[in-house]
């Protein structure tokens, strides 16, 4: 490249001690070496302070726990770097993720790119993410040398439907950033800042296959330390209903009812888990009711499919069981 700007890394962390050197040794590790690390300590009560004391080269700030969005704005306020990478702190990246990023970014004047990764699982080994990922499949005809482009259009299709690219995969250009990263949402908050983006201009943006980071994941990851339900809840319905008032003045027809029937279907699917696995007859009725109020029929259409599937999985299981 003939131009290496600054790239700002910021590593939001809570009680993340365990995992933290492993993430800032890969950032210092980076073969791209024009870069400021920004530590913000979310508030922990581990020895997270006097670890990172080890590391004169890194700014390190504490605030009270606000969340991981309030981290990285905290981060952004003090990135000092034309591009931002945000570095979850139980995550690795590889020697040339930034080199391999910032050149596309550069190269191409795009508003962000992201990498595929080696995704870790509680059992077995880790697996290749973005390959088989079925919104991401369609493009992976437009793959040359190593890099698939992404065009306005693109992009707001891709990210209506889904958030491909998880903040440890994300070199982003600081100005493209409208407002940072939303403190109301609970576990998507890269994904509402990526809409935010997209929605609010004509935005270009690539992918490369090649994995270029590493995953890792535990009891308490936001989003893959919890159980389904739970990412019913909070992603798919507390955070949707919040994107879908923040940007519906940016949305089309279309693209709201993508959103719509996404949170119908997830307020159906939650309520089916609260019957038949919690037996909480009043909470299910309650969800469907929510349901019901955006669009009726979608809703007796998808009842009948979700709760199908729910007693499918129970009788595949039970099956199992007797067969070993």
């Amino acid at each position: 490249m003939s131009y290496n700007p600054l790239v700002s890394i910021i590593i939001p962390t809570y009680n993340r001690a365990d995992k933290l050197t492993d993430a800032i040794q890969s950032a210092l590790n980076q073969s791209y070496k024009n870069i400021q690390i920004i530590v913000i300590d979310d508030g922990s009560t581990d020895h997270t302070r006097d670890l990172v004391k080890k590391y004169p080269e890194i700014e390190y700030h504490w605030q009270k726990n606000g969340g991981q969005a309030a981290a990285r704005n905290s981060g952004l306020q003090r990135a000092k770097g034309e591009v931002v990478a945000s570095l979850d702190s139980d995550d690795i990246w590889y020697p040339d993720f930034l080199i391999r990023c910032v050149e596309k970014l550069e190269t191409e004047g795009l508003d962000f790119v992201f990498a595929n990764w080696d995704q870790d699982v509680k059992v077995g080994e880790s697996w290749d993410f973005l390959s088989n990922d079925p919104f991401l499949k369609p493009h992976h005809k437009n793959i040359k040398n190593h890099w698939a482009n992404l065009d306005d259009k693109e992009l707001r299709d891709l990210f209506i439907k889904s958030c491909p690219s998880p903040s440890s995969a994300v070199v982003i250009r600081k100005s493209s950033i409208v407002s940072g990263w939303d403190e109301q949402i609970n576990i998507g908050d890269d994904w509402c800042m990526y809409l935010e983006m997209i929605l609010s201009k004509k935005c270009h943006a690539a992918y490369t296959l090649d994995r270029l980071w590493r995953k890792r994941i535990d009891e308490i990851n936001i989003y893959d330390g919890r159980k389904w339900s739970e990412i019913l809840e909070f992603l798919y319905i507390a955070d949707l209903k919040i994107k879908m008032d923040k940007f519906k003045h940016l949305l089309t027809k279309d693209e709201l009812k993508i959103l719509q029937r996404r949170y119908m279907a997830s307020l159906v699917e939650l309520s089916k888990h609260n019957l038949l696995r919690e037996f909480n007859i009043p909470h299910s009725y309650h969800l469907l009711k929510r349901s019901f109020k955006i669009d009726v029929s979608f809703t007796l259409r998808t009842i009948p499919n979700i709760f199908m599937k729910g007693l499918e999985g129970k009788m595949k299981k039970i099956f199992n069981r007797k067969s070993n």
